[in-house]
C-alpha cells in the first residue's frame, strides 16, 4: 500500500486514519508516496520522485515551497478550519487581556505574597492600576472572515459587541457560517475608523504582507485594541512599534513573537499557542491523513493550497489523473488520446488554478503503463496516474 513519512509528532487520530487503511506509517521511510507535517521546514528538502502529495495537520503552510512542489506535480493540502474552535477560544481571551491588565496583575500580587495581613488590604488600594474596558458595547473588526474569523465575530456578538466583518475573498461556505447581525465593511478603512477592537485573521502572501503599516495606523482609533492570530509578516512590527509608543494603539496582543515587537511597549505576546489544544491537533492530523489517503487512493483534491481542487465519485474500470498547466487544448489531446485507444470516457472533471489545471477521467477499460507513460511524454503535463 501507501507509505506515509511524518516529519512531526503526528497525533495518533490521524496516523490511526492511515494505518486502518494499509497504509505504512513511519519517520524513517526514503522514498514516501505521501508526507504528513505540522511544522518540520521542508524549503530545503529533497523531494523523492515517488512523492505524490504533502499534508500539512494545520491552517498554515510557510513551511512548505508550494510553488516548486506545483512544478514537480506534489499536491499540498492544508487542513482549514480543524483548528478554529481553539484559534476562536484564545482571540476572544486575548481581547479580555487587552482590555484589563491581567497577567500584569497577577505578577503584582505575587510580589506582594510576603506582605501578611495586609494583603487584602493593598489589593483593594492597588487593584485600579490594571482595570479596563469591558467588551459589552465596544465594535470589533474582524479583518478575514474564514473559519477562525466567522468563529470570532460570531462569539464577539454574543459578548454583545457590535461587529464588523471585512474580507473581499470570503467563499459561500464561510459566508452562510456568518450571523446575519455582523456589518459588512466595504473596505479596510471601515475597519479602522470605527472599531475599538480589531482581529486579524488572514494569510500572509504578497497582497496581505504589511497590511498593517505606518499608513493603516494613521487611519485607526486611539486606543484600538489589535489581536493578531494571523501571521507576524502580515503587520509591520516597525510601524506597530511606533503606533504603540505613541498611544495609537493601546495593546498589541500577537501569537507571533520576534526580536523588534519584544522590545515594544504594552505588547503581550504568546508563542503560537492558537492551535496547541489536543483537540485541534487531532482534527487537524485527522483531517490532513484523509485528504492525503483520498488523494493517494482515489486521486480526489481537496484542500490543495498549490493546486486545483478536484473530486469526483468513482466510476467505470479504472482512473486517469492527469496534472498539467492550464494551457489551451490540453483536455483535447488527452481524450483524442484515449479516444485513438478506442477506450470509453465514463465520467471526467477538469479544474484550473492560476497556471496549472487537473483533470480526472474515469475510463471504461484498463490502460497499460505504455499508454500512461506517452500522456506523460506531451507537453506541459506535470505527472500522470492511473489508478
Amino acid at each position: 500500500m501507501f507509505k506515509i513519512k511524518t516529519m512531526n509528532s503526528i497525533s495518533e487520530h490521524g496516523i490511526n486514519e492511515l494505518t486502518k487503511r494499509g497504509c505504512d506509517v513511519s519517520p524513517d521511510f526514503d522514498k514516501p508516496d505521501g508526507i504528513l507535517v505540522r511544522s518540520a521546514e521542508l524549503h530545503d528538502y529533497e523531494f523523492n520522485p515517488e512523492l505524490l502529495a504533502i499534508a500539512r495537520a494545520g491552517a498554515g503552510y510557510n513551511n512548505i515551497p508550494v510553488e516548486k512542489c506545483a512544478e514537480l506535480g506534489i499536491v499540498v493540502f492544508n487542513s482549514p478550519g480543524a483548528n478554529a474552535e481553539a484559534v476562536k477560544e484564545q482571540e476572544i481571551a486575548s481581547m479580555v487581556m487587552a482590555s484589563r491588565d491581567i497577567l500584569g496583575s497577577i505578577e503584582w500580587v505575587r510580589s506582594i505574597a510576603d506582605q501578611g495581613d495586609k494583603i487584602p488590604e493593598l489589593v483593594e488600594k492597588g487593584k485600579s492600576a490594571f482595570a479596563g474596558p469591558e467588551l459589552l458595547g465596544k465594535t470589533l473588526g474582524v479583518v478575514g472572515l474564514g473559519a477562525v474569523g466567522a468563529l470570532v465575530a460570531n462569539a464577539a456578538l454574543e459578548l454583545g459587541m457590535e461587529v464588523y466583518g471585512y474580507d473581499p475573498f470570503m467563499s459561500v461556505e464561510a459566508a452562510w457560517q456568518l450571523s446575519r447581525e455582523v456589518l459588512h465593511a466595504n473596505s479596510l478603512d471601515d475597519i479602522l475608523t470605527n472599531c475599538d477592537y480589531i482581529s486579524i485573521n488572514v494569510p500572509h502572501t504578497d497582497k496581505t504582507h504589511h497590511m498593517f503599516n505606518v499608513e493603516t495606523f494613521r487611519k485607526m482609533k486611539r486606543g484600538v485594541r489589535i489581536i493578531n492570530e494571523s501571521r507576524a509578516e502580515v503587520v509591520d512590527d516597525e510601524a506597530m512599534t511606533e503606533a504603540l509608543k505613541s498611544g495609537i494603539v493601546a495593546k498589541y496582543v500577537t501569537d507571533f513573537p520576534n526580536e523588534t515587537i519584544l522590545k515594544a511597549p504594552n505588547v503581550i505576546a504568546m508563542p503560537h499557542l492558537g492551535a496547541c489544544t489536543p483537540e485541534s491537533e487531532d482534527r487537524c492530523a485527522k483531517m490532513a491523513a484523509m485528504e492525503l489517503y483520498d488523494y493517494l487512493a482515489n486521486g480526489n483534491i481537496k484542500n490543495s493550497v498549490n493546486l486545483p481542487d478536484a473530486t469526483l465519485s468513482r466510476m467505470g474500470v479504472c482512473r486517469l489523473c492527469v496534472l498539467h498547466r492550464n494551457v489551451p487544448r490540453m483536455i483535447t489531446r488527452i481524450l483524442d488520446f484515449i479516444s485513438d485507444k478506442n477506450i470509453n470516457v465514463e465520467h471526467m472533471i477538469n479544474k484550473p488554478r492560476g497556471a496549472y489545471a487537473y483533470t480526472i477521467v474515469d475510463l471504461g477499460a484498463k490502460i497499460g503503463l505504455d499508454t500512461a507513460e506517452a500522456i506523460r511524454s506531451m507537453q506541459d503535463v506535470l505527472r500522470v496516474r492511473v489508478i
